[in-house]
């Protein structure tokens, strides 16, 4: 199956990804892990896109594309793949239709991870991450540590990052209202979007998912 996952932060999208991949033998390909990958491995477009962030600049669409286009061409990606964060918006969603269109191959469907605006404020908000290891994280509300605002596994302390701050939160949903959301009604318009809640245990919500694509 060739998917498209797509949801506002906060969603799941990233455990859900990697779930539905596993359960169907397909890649999971991610912008964060296309990007590492190029700068890690100094190709071209690698330099570009970290030239672009060094500068604090938003990387152009064209990089990316280029990034997600070498990636399809990959053997593990023949026979399907799961985007998860790409396309972006509807400009990325576009040159990925003439990509696949030139290969004579089509998109499966789209998966729509769908939260309340006000979930996503208490998921990530109520995120603690520990400073001497950013791999132990915790929630105020549905991961306590056993001591608050000390991590269980090294004794560190426990803080908010930046990025997790109610404001920040609340800004990167409306930058994903303005840039991504679009390319659902894009993607309906060919009748290939799914949509299902993203509430409840993880195990549920990959059971709608896997549901929600055999039924397309």
């Amino acid at each position: 199956m060739r998917i498209v996952l797509v949801g506002p932060p906060g969603a799941g999208k990233g455990t859900q990804a990697a779930y539905l991949a596993k359960n169907l033998s397909i890649p999971h390909i991610s912008t964060g892990d296309l990007f590492r990958a190029n700068i890690s491995q100094g190709t071209d477009l690698g330099k570009q896109a970290k030239a672009y962030m060094d500068a604090g600049d938003l990387v152009p669409d064209e990089v990316t594309i280029g990034m997600a286009e070498d990636r399809l061409e990959q053997p593990d990606a023949a026979h399907g793949f799961l985007l998860d964060g790409f396309p972006r918006n509807e400009f990325q969603a576009r040159a990925l239709d003439e990509y696949l269109q030139r290969r004579s191959i089509a998109l499966d469907g789209v998966l729509d991870l769908e939260v309340p605006e006000d979930e996503v404020v208490r998921r990530i908000a109520g995120r603690r991450t520990c400073r001497n290891d950013s791999a132990h994280t915790y929630h105020v509300e549905y991961k306590k540590p056993k001591a608050e605002g000390v991590c269980d596994e090294c004794g560190g302390e426990l803080y908010q990052r930046v990025d997790d701050a109610e404001d920040k939160v609340r800004n990167r949903l409306e930058v994903y209202h303005r840039e991504t959301e679009p390319i659902i009604d894009y993607y309906k318009q060919q009748n290939l979007v799914a949509t299902i809640s993203a509430l409840g245990p993880v195990a549920e919500v990959t059971k709608r998912a896997m549901d929600a694509l055999r039924r397309e």
